[in-house]
Formats: structure tokens, C-alpha cells, sequence
């Protein structure tokens, strides 16, 4: 990044004119597609799971039951590919639903054992993946990179745009 905040080799955008390649929601997806794509060929290759469906069996994998509410506010999915993820695991008999006690119209999701192994397999290979596209980054700038995502989403969040 140049000093003026400005990428490398880019040109200042004529006042308000919209440069794609310097815009920060294209860039956070990019990196986003780019990140998830490392990682989505190994477990889509061996274990035939979308995107979709790894992160729901990621959510499922720490442990707690959730509704399809609860994965979608987990994983920031909205409801119609979380249902389209659950059913799909469920066909293949990767997750289980149960009856939820609090809401009748609701069920619990968990995994299943073979789920559960799918999870033990693809999670480690993920934490290396993030290892390896992080590092060239020092434990500082790890920190302070979380820190102001988590700052972004906060913002996001609140909401109040436009």
C-alpha cells in the first residue's frame, strides 16, 4: 500500500467515480472467494460438500445443537441455502434433526457420526490453509487484521448507511 493509502500501481479516482479494483467491498470479496476457494477443492474433491455445506457441518462441528436460525445468524447464510445445505446433509445422513423443545415449528441440527468424522478430517486441513495464507503476517498484524474485521462487522452491524 502507498502512503496515501492508494494500492500500488492505481490511480487516484476522478472525484466521485467509482474504481472497482480500489473498492473496498469488491476487495473483501475477492479475498473472501479467493480464501474459501483453497480450502472448498480439497473437501469438495474428497468429500463432494459445497462451500454451503462445510460451513454448516463447520458450525455443527463446535459442538452445540442449532436451529437452521442459529446457523444462519453462525455463518451469515440466509435461510433458503441453509435449508438447501441442512437438507442436502441430511440426505446423505451427515446431520441429524431433532425435535427442538422450545419451538415446535423449529428442529435441532447435530452432526452424525459420519458427519462428526467429515468435520475431524476437513477442520485441521483448514487451520492449515489459514496458517499458510497467514503467514507472512506477524502475530501483531494477525491480531490487529481480526481486530479490524471485527471492527467492520461491528460497523456493518449498526447499520444506518444510505
Amino acid at each position: 500500500m502507498a502512503r496515501d493509502g492508494a494500492r500500488p500501481g492505481s490511480r487516484p479516482a476522478a472525484a466521485g467515480r467509482l474504481r472497482l479494483a480500489d473498492y473496498l467491498p469488491y476487495r473483501l470479496s475477492v479475498a473472501s472467494n479467493r480464501a474459501s476457494g483453497l480450502i472448498a477443492r480439497a473437501y469438495q474433491a474428497r468429500f463432494g460438500l459445497s462451500i454451503q455445506e462445510w460451513r454448516v457441518i463447520a458450525v455443527l462441528g463446535e459442538g452445540a445443537p442449532r436451529t437452521a436460525q442459529g446457523v444462519c445468524e453462525a455463518t451469515a447464510m440466509d435461510k433458503v441455502t441453509v435449508s438447501r445445505a441442512i437438507r442436502a446433509l441430511d440426505a446423505r445422513e451427515l446431520v441429524r434433526r431433532s425435535a427442538n423443545e422450545h419451538d415446535r415449528r423449529a428442529s435441532d441440527v447435530t452432526l452424525t457420526p459420519e458427519g462428526e468424522a467429515i468435520y475431524a478430517e476437513v477442520a485441521p486441513l483448514a487451520l492449515r490453509y489459514e496458517a499458510a495464507l497467514l503467514e507472512g503476517f506477524s502475530p501483531d498484524e494477525r491480531a490487529r487484521l481480526m481486530a479490524l474485521l471485527s471492527k467492520l462487522e461491528a460497523r456493518l452491524d449498526a447499520g444506518g448507511f444510505g
